[in-house]
C-alpha cells in the first residue's frame, strides 16, 4: 500500500483576469513530487483571496460558494487517493487527477513513468532487497532511457505499448555511436531497460513483451591476473613506503580469498570462525549479490591478517579510487606490466590460486559466491582450456616414453 502524501494546493491564474477583474482558480496536485494543474471553473476577485488559509475572504454569498466548492473538490480528491490507495499497488499523479474526475485509471503508460514507478518502489526497499549502488544505476538508466528516446525519436517519452525490438537495436547502437560504451556495459544498461518491461509486464501495464526474441551481443571476456611468477614477486618486494607495503598486502590478501573490495573494508574478526573442519574460514554476506561468502584462510592470508588490527574493521579503510591509484604505481615499481585494479585480485584468486591448482569451477563459483556457475563459466572457460591443454601437453610427453 502507498504510505506516500498527497498534497492539493489552490492558486490563482493572475494572468487571465476578465472584465469583471476576476481571475480563475486553478487546483495543482503533488505527488511523489510529480504535479497536475487543472482548472476549477471558479472565479475569485485577486483581492479577496487568502493564499495562506486557502479560502476566498471576508464571507458573502459569492466567496462561501467558493469555499464550498473547493472543500468539495479537495474531499473529492482525497476519496480518489483513498480509493487508489486502498486498490492499486502503484500510482501517479495522473492516475489521482483521472479517479477524482470519474474516468478509469490509465493503462496506458510510458516507459519512463514505468521506470518511475519501478525506481519509487525500489528506493523503499534500499537496504532491504536493495543497495544505493543498485538504486542508482536504475536512476541512471531511466536518464540514458530519456536521452536516447529525446535523440532517436524526438520526444520526451514513449508509450510502452509502441516499443519494438528495434529500440533495444537502436538503443546499442546510440551508446556505441554517442557514449563510447563498450559492449559489456551496454548490455548491463538493456539488461535494465528489460527488467522495467517485465516489471510493466508483470503490473498490467503491457500485455506481451516486446524483447521477447531478443538476444544480448556476446562479449568477449578478457582475464587479466598475475601469474605464479608475478605474484611471488609482488609478494617478496618491501616497499620504503609504509602506505604501499599496506596496499601490497591488501592486494596479495584478496590473491588468496578473491574477496571484492567492499567485504575486504568491511572485513571484521567477527566474520572469521573455525569451520566444520576445524580451520579458519571467512564468512560474509557479499553486498552485490546477497549470498554469503564462504572462504577457508589459506596461510598466506592468515600471515597478513596477523599484521593489523584485532578490534573493528580489520585493515584500515581507504577509498577504492587510491587503492587502485598505489596499486598502479606498486606495479610500476616491480615491473608488473598488467593494469592493476582490486579486481585484478580477485581474478587472480580465481585463476591462479584455484583452477591452476585443479580446483574444479563449481568450487571456484562458490568461493567467488557468484550467483550461478554460468557466470564463473563465461568469465574463467578459457582459462580451463588452457590448463587442459597444459595437462594434455604432458600426458603425450608420458605416452611417447
Amino acid at each position: 500500500m502507498n504510505v506516500s502524501k498527497i498534497r492539493v494546493l489552490f492558486l490563482l491564474d493572475r494572468t487571465k483576469l476578465n472584465k469583471r477583474n476576476k481571475c480563475p482558480i486553478r487546483c495543482r496536485l503533488t505527488y511523489l513530487k510529480k504535479r497536475k494543474t487543472f482548472a476549477t471553473g471558479l472565479f475569485i476577485n485577486p483581492n479577496y483571496w487568502k493564499s495562506k488559509q486557502q479560502k476566498a475572504h471576508p464571507p458573502d454569498i459569492d466567496n462561501n460558494h467558493i469555499n464550498t466548492q473547493l472543500s468539495l473538490i479537495s474531499q473529492k480528491i482525497n476519496g480518489a487517493f483513498l480509493y487508489l490507495q486502498v486498490n492499486n499497488n502503484l500510482f501517479d499523479v495522473e492516475d489521482i487527477y483521472l479517479q477524482y474526475k470519474g474516468v478509469s485509471v490509465k493503462t496506458n503508460k510510458t516507459l519512463l513513468e514505468a521506470f518511475e514507478l519501478h525506481n519509487t518502489k525500489m528506493k523503499k526497499l534500499v537496504g532491504i532487497d536493495y543497495t544505493n549502488s543498485t538504486y542508482a544505476k536504475f536512476k541512471k538508466a531511466k536518464s540514458h532511457a530519456l536521452n536516447f528516446i529525446k535523440y532517436e525519436y524526438n520526444k520526451n517519452d514513449l508509450l510502452l505499448e509502441v516499443i519494438t525490438m528495434s529500440y533495444l537495436k537502436d538503443f546499442d547502437f546510440y551508446c556505441k555511436s554517442e557514449l563510447g560504451h563498450k559492449q559489456v556495459t551496454i548490455n548491463k544498461s538493456i539488461q535494465r531497460v528489460r527488467k522495467i518491461i517485465k516489471f510493466a509486464l508483470a503490473e498490467g501495464y503491457l500485455e506481451r513483451d516486446p524483447f521477447i526474441l531478443y538476444k544480448p551481443k556476446r562479449q568477449v571476456f578478457k582475464v587479466v591476473y598475475l601469474t605464479t611468477e608475478e605474484l611471488q614477486l609482488l609478494e617478496g618486494y618491501t616497499f620504503k613506503q609504509q602506505r604501499l607495503n599496506l596496499i601490497k598486502n591488501l592486494f596479495v590478501f584478496c590473491c588468496y580469498t578473491g574477496l571484492p573490495y567492499r567485504e575486504l573494508m568491511d572485513l571484521e574478526y567477527k566474520h572469521i570462525v573455525t569451520g566444520f573442519d576445524g580451520n579458519k574460514w571467512i564468512k560474509i554476506k557479499r553486498v552485490k549479490t546477497s549470498k554469503y561468502l564462504s572462504i577457508p584462510l589459506l596461510p598466506k592470508a592468515k600471515t597478513i591478517i596477523s599484521l593489523y588490527n584485532k578490534k573493528g574493521c580489520i585493515f584500515p579503510r581507504i577509498s577504492n579510487q587510491r587503492y587502485n591509484s598505489y596499486l598502479k604505481e606498486i606495479a610500476a615499481i616491480v615491473g608488473i606490466d598488467k593494469n592493476l585494479t582490486t579486481h585484478i585480485a580477485r581474478k587472480t584468486f580465481a585463476t591462479t590460486v584455484l583452477l591452476f591448482n585443479d580446483v574444479p569451477m563449481e568450487i571456484v563459483s562458490e568461493l567467488l559466491g557468484h550467483s550461478n556457475i554460468t557466470v564463473t563459466q563465461a568469465h574463467y572457460g578459457k582459462i580451463v582450456q588452457k590448463k587442459v591443454s597444459s595437462e594434455i601437453k604432458k600426458l603425450k610427453k608420458k605416452l611417447k616414453k
